[in-house]
């Protein structure tokens, strides 16, 4: 693994241990020509995603990408990281285990936004202000009306 400091060729492990429930490896490493320390992670890959984008263009998958929109969605939220690594594993899992390779940008945003329902409200009218484009109060309105009616389905919720 390369350095990110010096960019040397060579690190070191010093410590591995699981991470995101199993589903990934953290490893902690240290460089030996100029001493930094930094962390790896090292996940299963089924298959190479692409994104295809309304626009038509392909783009390759990018984990990073998508727990950004979580980080950014829950942004001063009480939700542990750990639960957003859960639901960005659970998203990819279920990517990958489509079959396809070529996935639209559009799915990818409703598994976001069904994922963002289960841990927050808050950062899931957030996401979907976004992502559904709202340009007038009232849109608002109607995804507060639609949690609000989950909830009184399932109070528990």
């Amino acid at each position: 693994m390369r350095c990110p400091y010096c960019g040397s060729e060579d690190s070191q492990v010093k410590d591995s241990r699981p991470a995101e429930d199993g589903a990934a490896i953290r490893r902690r490493r240290i460089c030996p020509d100029c001493g930094g320390r930094f962390t790896t992670f090292e996940r299963v890959q089924l298959r190479e995603l692409v994104i295809v984008k309304k626009s038509g263009r392909k783009v390759p998958f990018e984990r990073e990408k998508l727990q950004r929109s979580f980080e950014i969605a829950l942004r001063k939220r009480p939700v542990e990281r750990d639960r957003i690594d859960r639901a960005v594993s659970g998203i990819i899992r279920r990517l990958e285990s489509s079959g396809e390779t070529e996935i639209p940008s559009e799915e990818i945003g409703l598994q976001v936004l069904e994922a963002l329902k289960g841990l927050d409200d808050v950062a899931f009218v957030r996401y979907a202000s976004v992502y559904r484009d709202f340009s007038h109060a009232e849109d608002f309105e109607q995804v507060i009306a639609e949690l609000s009616a989950k909830i009184a389905r399932d109070p528990g919720a």
